[in-house]
């Protein structure tokens, strides 16, 4: 059963007026205008797609108009295109901590999962055990299992609960862990694994580890290289505003690049792919993880998308992100005390991203009812309402307003409509 939302800073009074004035002063607010956002509608699902930032259309545009309509296959190399997923992936590595010629932008975080796994593994040969959480986000463990069959079945994925504790991982990393292998934020609770204190945990056990970033880049500061990770992928299309389907990202750590060879061979991680040779030769470096022809329309996007968080520091992201989800929380508890509503997300701040996981009984159809009053979130089955936060674009007042909404709609039953009932595919 979920726990119940309780009231937080009960000293403190709250309106709208006090949010407008945190709105005023917010270091980040001039970040809203580097987006378009529709208006009068409350957007609090950044966590499963970005907002477009404005610069975009015009960077795809030019990309189409003049580098592909008139540089044509000459902007390869006129424009860049080339060196594009290196040149983008350094333009990422810096906002997660990763050092010059760690980060590549290639493919999506499914494909650059199973390449980095089959590397961590041929890393590990005398190892058979991929340590995982069975609450992760299912497409992990999916690629797992695939790789496992098509190396013969001689690895297991082991699978802790989705409650298990940071101890549990630290008493299960025995001699036969080849990879620790988990999300750094649980897509469904939004909970916060200590990232640097399993790695070394895992190390100690001799293993390695392979991170899921995809609900962290962005929204949660990194530390990829000081916190020695080993190896980690995300998507593009999330906190990093690259738009849908963007191309995803990943992580090798200097030290095991050259260590082990990527499973797709592909022509774009040929030591000189416009050579043509018949046999394939690895190229030096991160470069290697590449396979197929790079997506520039999607690269460009994705770099547009980076550039919001021009000149943003971290420390007060996260401090916003922080705020934004402790009042949620207590204006929930405020507000809509006795509709019934629990909290599957961490009740420390620290422990969870930049989003909050309400359960409710009737979440489906609480949720189109919310999608109905302009206030966009997004479900989970079977009882989770999610609500992720975005500092660059999501204020303090945007919180006042979604709750109060969502107050309406549960005081009026206007969530009983017929409209709003669960279809049988989501129950």
């Amino acid at each position: 059963m979920a726990a119940a939302v309780t009231l937080r800073h009960m000293s403190m009074m709250i309106d709208r007026a006090h949010c407008e004035a945190l709105d005023t002063a917010d270091p980040l607010r001039h970040c809203r205008e580097r987006f378009r956002l529709p208006p009068d509608l409350l957007y609090l699902d950044g966590n499963s797609l970005g907002a477009l930032p404005r610069d975009t259309p015009a960077r795809l545009a030019a990309c189409v108009e003049q580098e592909w309509g008139e540089g044509l296959i000459r902007s390869w190399n006129s424009a860049g295109w080339v060196d594009a997923p290196q040149r983008v992936g350094d333009k990422l590595g810096r906002l997660i901590g990763a050092a010059a010629g760690e980060t590549l932008i290639a493919d999506s975080t499914s494909v650059n999962l199973y390449k980095l796994l089959a590397m961590a593994l041929a890393l590990r040969p005398q190892r058979s055990v991929i340590l995982a959480d069975s609450g992760d986000f299912p497409t992990d463990q999916y690629i797992a299992q695939g790789l496992i069959a098509q190396l013969g079945g001689r690895h297991q994925l082991r699978r802790l609960p989705p409650d298990a504790a940071v101890e549990d991982y630290e008493a299960a990393l025995d001699e036969r862990v080849a990879v620790l292998m988990l999300s750094h934020v649980n897509y469904r609770s939004g909970a916060l694994q200590p990232m640097r204190r399993l790695n070394a945990k895992a190390h100690a056990a001799g293993a390695l580890t392979l991170w899921d970033l995809a609900h962290s880049a962005g929204a949660v500061p990194l530390s990829l290289a000081a916190d020695d990770t080993d190896f980690a992928v995300g998507c593009g299309y999330k906190y990093l505003n690259g738009g849908p389907g963007a191309p995803a990202f990943l992580y090798i750590a200097q030290r095991w690049q050259g260590q082990a060879s990527s499973p797709l061979t592909g022509w774009f991680g040929h030591a000189r792919p416009f050579a043509f040779e018949s046999d394939y030769r690895p190229a030096v470096g991160i470069t290697q993880a590449l396979c197929g022809t790079p997506a520039i329309l999607g690269l460009t996007a994705l770099e547009a998308g980076l550039d919001t968080y021009a000149g943003v520091d971290i420390a007060a992201l996260r401090a916003k992100s922080v705020a934004l989800g402790e009042l949620f929380l207590r204006l929930v508890a405020e507000r809509l005390a006795g509709h019934g509503f629990g909290c599957a997300s961490p009740a420390d701040a620290q422990a969870r991203g930049s989003q909050i996981s309400l359960r409710h009984a009737q979440a489906w159809s609480i949720c189109q009812a919310l999608i109905a009053a302009g206030v966009i979130g997004d479900f989970r089955a079977p009882d989770v309402l999610r609500f992720g936060f975005t500092p660059l674009y999501v204020g303090y007042a945007d919180i006042w307003d979604a709750v109060d909404r969502l107050q309406a709609i549960m005081t009026s039953g206007e969530w009983r409509d017929p409209r709003y009932a669960a279809p049988a595919r989501v129950t």
